[in-house]
């Protein structure tokens, strides 16, 4: 390609020493030429990305690259360097190769692990990219200089107005970042989190009951640390699951971080103090899983990760409440996999990481009891996964014939108490189906 620069994050990269997976070009003219030319070099796709911008994107599947291609912003190269975001992606080398052009000291930035904004321009020019701040905080461990987050800060408030599916591209990549818990920190410092999601902030200084050692808020980052380490120590079955792509280019491992931040996002709202002092968040699971909704439904992600994380909400404080009831007989363990599927393995998980998180009043003790049940519960949720809830040795309309009766609520009923009879190995065959199908009926 003739005047063609790579610019960006792949210098940024390629100088720390990071994999390059990402590579941006800034064309001189119009791009399309160029990206027609360089999808047939790595013989892959090549597709338009923007109409208002002219940018091009072509996918090498061979060496997992994706590059875009974009017009030069300004008349030289330096000009265009000027209108990005931070001086770690201000940096360009002519994409036949040569000496790399750096006019606003990225290097050196880069040497020393600094953010800094190009400036309130960079700013003014796309509200999302105080963000960006944060996330790259996340993925690289770089901290801003002092002026950044005084700009950072000036700007947070208006990086709620940018396009809810940009933020969330954001945010879940820096909620997938190894840095997430620093990452989070210096967006709460600067007002961002304010402004992307208002449902997490609004957890500080929510006092909890004498059960916790922490504010809703901290307890909530908490149970996000609890859960990357349960995360990383994961055997191989349950790593297989994590390690599922469940939606918007999330692992199912990944989208479970983001259930762990949102977890108890239904507390402030269900706060009671009771005349004996004691606090409690009566349905917070409940109010939490339709404020999850809602904060989908802004963040456009797609339907599939929403019921994901919703039904994590709803579902984290199940396995608490059968601690009580152990040793749990067959019938029991069918109910909580019936109850939380399909995600009877992830919150099982987010339930250790919570009690974890809960070092309040007998802590100790509650935590054995809960991690010992929660392996006892994992094993039945691996197998359930693996092989689906118990089959009838007949079907239902076989079962209406046999019984005479019609189909509607009242076979529903049956068939459901059925499967429950079968995972505890009451109904395994034909015969024994039909005996209890009419014990149920009391016939």
């Amino acid at each position: 390609m003739t005047d063609a620069w790579v610019v960006g994050g792949a210098l940024r990269d390629e100088l720390l020493g990071r994999p390059v997976r990402d590579v941006d070009i800034a064309i001189a003219g119009d791009p399309e030429p160029a990206a027609r030319r360089l999808a047939a070099e790595v013989n892959g796709p090549v597709f338009r990305l923007s109409e208002a911008f002219g940018a091009w994107r072509v996918i090498d599947h061979g060496e997992q690259r994706v590059f875009d291609l974009s017009p030069l912003q300004g008349e030289t190269i330096e000009e265009d360097l000027a209108r990005r975001d931070f001086s770690v992606n201000a940096m360009a080398r002519p994409h036949e190769g040569g000496e790399l052009i750096d006019p606003l000291g990225g290097r050196a930035d880069v040497a020393s692990r600094t953010l800094r904004v190009l400036g309130t321009a960079a700013y003014e020019r796309d509200p999302l990219r105080p963000l960006r701040l944060a996330r790259f905080a996340a993925e690289l461990g770089f901290s801003p200089d002092a002026e950044t987050e005084r700009l950072t800060r000036a700007a947070a408030p208006r990086v709620g107005s940018a396009a809810g599916e940009r933020v969330f591209a954001e945010l879940k990549r820096l909620v997938i970042a190894d840095g997430v818990l620093d990452g989070l920190a210096l967006a709460d410092r600067l007002g961002l989190l304010e402004s992307v999601l208002p449902e997490l902030t609004a957890l500080h200084g929510v006092q909890q009951s004498r059960y916790h050692h922490l504010d809703v808020y901290d307890h909530t980052l908490e149970v996000l640390g609890h859960l990357i380490a349960i995360d990383g120590a994961a055997e191989p079955r349950v790593r297989t699951v994590l390690d599922e792509t469940l939606a918007d280019e999330l692992t199912r491992g990944q989208a479970l971080r983001l259930g762990a931040l949102l977890h108890d996002v239904g507390k402030p709202a269900t706060r009671v103090v009771r005349p004996d002092g004691r606090v409690t968040f009566m349905g917070h699971d409940r109010v939490g899983e339709g404020m999850v909704r809602a904060l989908c439904r802004r963040l456009r992600t797609s339907e599939r990760l929403s019921r994901f994380v919703e039904a994590l909400t709803r579902n984290h404080l199940v396995l608490g409440f059968l601690v009580h009831e152990r040793p749990l007989d067959r019938r029991q363990v069918y109910r909580y996999l019936k109850r939380t599927n399909p995600v009877e393995i992830e919150v099982t998980l987010l339930s250790c990481a919570d009690r974890l998180a809960t070092q309040g009043r007998k802590a100790e003790q509650a935590t054995q009891i809960h991690l010992e049940l929660a392996r006892e519960l994992m094993d039945a949720a691996l197998q359930w996964r693996a092989g689906g809830p118990p089959r009838l040795p007949l079907r239902g309309d076989e079962l209406a014939r046999e019984l005479g009766i019609e189909p509607g609520p009242e076979l529903g009923r049956l068939l459901a108490e059925l499967h429950e009879a079968a995972y505890a190995g009451e109904a395994d065959t034909r015969d024994e189906t039909l005996s209890a199908a009419r014990r149920l009926l009391g016939r």
